[in-house]
């Protein structure tokens, strides 16, 4: 149909192992379509999807999820407010895993959890036992980082997870992200309409427009590149797909 908009349309998207890949483009570019579409909340109408080499275009969301782990711009989602900070780390080690007795908090879990959340560098290993709702913003996004890596997902997508918070949270918060992703040595696709993160954090730039790869700028292109030459880029109307494979 002439007036058809796709959601996603030729998108070829190869990410290399411990790649950090951000993605940007205006509202309606299809950058949440992407990640909903790797998550498989948005099924695909031709092409696949794999991950580590294996297909999982027809897997459903719920197995899905043993691949690959998902943060929100919401700070409030992805952890339990009433709940303790341990004990929403303790929730997040059983996601998945078959049910069975046994013990919960035990000190070794807890040396674990204070060696995970000292990565972050915002003190919160010394938090365990406070209820998450007493937390501020940028320190429960960070939380949910942890989280949602926990179990070492093959793929880490970052939903615009900085977007609800003030600029210095912000800029905490993505600091914070790069020591996880680089302790745990993760993968990582993270939409975003900050132009500084983009410039300032990861190794590639992917310009998304009308559903589209309008653009990628990597290694020596993305060295020195300032928000000014990614605002300029916004005009570019070249339609060419530079990536060649569709596998994360």
């Amino acid at each position: 149909m002439p007036d058809e908009k796709k959601a996603l349309a030729d998108v070829n998207l190869v990410l290399r192992k411990c790649e950090f890949c951000i993605v940007i483009g205006s509202n309606g570019a299809g950058k949440s379509s992407l990640l909903n579409a790797i998550a498989g909340k948005l099924l695909l109408d031709t092409g696949k999807i794999a991950i580590a080499k294996k297909d999982v275009t027809h897997l459903s969301v719920h197995k899905r999820a043993q691949h690959l782990a998902r943060v929100f711009q919401d700070p409030l989602a992805g952890t339990a407010a009433s709940m303790t900070v341990a004990e929403n780390l303790l929730l997040a080690d059983l996601r998945g895993k078959r049910k069975h007795f046994s013990p919960g908090l035990t000190k070794k879990r807890r040396r674990q959890y204070e060696e995970k959340l000292s990565i972050l560098g915002l003190g919160l290993e010394e938090r365990l036992n406070t209820p998450v709702e007493l937390l501020s913003g940028g320190q429960r996004q960070s939380l949910a980082l942890i989280m949602a890596v926990s179990n070492s997902p093959q793929i880490l997508l970052l939903d615009e997870h900085t977007a609800a918070l003030d600029p210095l949270t912000a800029d905490i918060v993505m600091n914070a992200t790069i020591r996880t992703v680089e302790r745990f040595g993760l993968t990582t696709l993270m939409v975003t309409h900050n132009m500084q993160h983009a410039v300032d954090y990861g190794t590639r730039i992917v310009m998304m427009s009308s559903g589209k790869i309008k653009l990628e700028i990597a290694g020596e292109q993305k060295t020195g590149i300032t928000v000014g030459d990614l605002v300029s880029q916004f005009s570019v109307k070249n339609d060419k797909v530079l990536l060649q494979e569709c596998r994360v």
